[in-house]
């Protein structure tokens, strides 16, 4: 075997990656911290929003399936701000510019957006 199908082959399969990140503007309204936990997404839940979703209908919908916690499918969250879908919800609890900052921080924990590779120089 290879030196790097070892390594992999010994490795722990890695758990889903979360973090939470606390809403700036949200939270100085509700007088505390509004946090929100994201989760990365696999290849084919990202392969499929894209396939369904464009543009900004895109970022609502990687948003929505990265987050974790709020529940944004809860009945009495969606009562109270009017909304019949939680992709409704998203448009009217959030700004515009927070939807594409939340989806982009999904999209890092999902691999896009940062280096993930590096080029080894021959020595």
């Amino acid at each position: 075997m290879s030196g790097t199908l070892d390594i992999l082959l010994r490795a722990e399969v890695p758990e889903p990656q979360t973090k939470q990140f606390k809403h700036k503007r949200l939270s100085k309204l509700c007088g505390e911290d509004v946090v929100f936990t994201l989760r990365e997404l696999g290849f084919s839940r990202v392969a499929d929003i894209k396939k369904l979703h464009e543009g900004e209908e895109m970022e609502v919908h990687i948003l929505l399936a990265g987050i974790v916690e709020p529940d944004l499918k809860d009945k009495g969250l969606l009562s109270k701000y009017g909304a019949a879908t939680p992709a409704e919800l998203v448009k009217k609890l959030l700004l515009p510019g927070e939807i594409t900052d939340m989806s982009r921080e999904v999209e890092k924990l999902s691999g896009y957006r940062t280096s993930t590779i590096e080029e080894l120089k021959k020595k």
